[in-house]
């Protein structure tokens, strides 16, 4: 009895391995094919955080504002009321908003988004879902429009667009956007390159050349709001975001008038 044990024992510490372990240890065998698959997808994520998280746009052209105000939605999708929230996409830059709880047919958001307009992208998508909690988010509405060439030119431009959804193209409701855009100067995007020049030096010296480069313009100091005027603004207009307001007085170019006015559109 005692030996059958022993054999039992001493076959079991036959099969422990002793010494280091391989490199192979516990490594499960992938095919060529699989790694290459692995290192596209590490590829596209790097790729996707530098275009989107980063916003590393090196052909920037302006900044661009959008306020996502407010929406009226046709239907309230669900047994109560929705939790709408949207999701605004410019070139590769996804953005969202926060929840509106219980917004139904009338979320209301006053979400400032700056984001850089990379050169050639001209639209702006956006979806609105209504928030789930054991299921996933459901899409409500949505709609792709140009931006206005008005904007574009440095105007503040505040409109109602017609969403698209279930209920048909144009007729599932419509979103309160107010678009505004800063161009940027050019020495930004890209600076200036270097001018070599070499001096006409005489008598046998060494000739050096001198990198020079072209002073780059005076740009126009950002108009900025005082708290007094800030906080004037801000009870005439208890219910819009300080950032909201700070927004619209930059796309206004400080123009306090201009400012009031655009925030009476946004209130009406």
């Amino acid at each position: 009895m005692a030996s059958a044990i022993n054999d039992k024992v001493g076959e079991r510490r036959s099969r422990v391995l002793l010494g280091p372990l391989p490199e192979d240890f516990l490594r499960i065998n992938i095919s060529v094919q699989q790694q290459q698959e692995a290192a596209d997808r590490q590829t596209a994520m790097a790729l996707h955080h530098q275009l989107s998280g980063g916003q590393s746009y090196t052909n920037a052209v302006g900044r661009l504002s959008i306020t996502v105000a407010q929406a009226k939605l046709a239907k309230n999708y669900g047994m109560t009321r929705m939790d709408p929230y949207a999701r605004i996409r410019v070139g590769h830059c996804v953005y969202e908003t926060h929840t509106d709880p219980n917004g139904g047919k009338n979320p209301r958001w006053n979400k400032v988004v700056h984001c850089l307009l990379p050169q050639g992208i001209n639209t702006i998508t956006l979806e609105i879902f209504d928030e789930r909690s054991f299921t996933m988010d459901e899409l409500i509405a949505w709609t792709q429009f140009q931006i206005p060439q008005q904007v574009l030119a440095g105007e503040t431009h505040e409109d109602w667009y017609p969403l698209n959804g279930k209920q048909g193209e144009g007729v599932e409701g419509m979103v309160n956007l107010v678009l505004s855009y800063l161009v940027f100067p050019a020495y930004k995007y890209p600076p200036p390159a270097p001018v070599m020049v070499v001096p006409n030096v005489g008598g046998g010296s060494i000739i050096k050349p001198l990198k020079v480069y072209t002073a780059p313009p005076v740009e126009n100091p950002m108009p900025v709001l005082s708290e007094s005027e800030l906080k004037q603004i801000e009870e005439m207009f208890p219910n819009i975001d300080k950032e909201v307001i700070k927004t619209v007085f930059e796309a206004n170019r400080g123009n306090k008038d201009g400012t009031i006015n655009s925030l009476l559109q946004m209130a009406e």
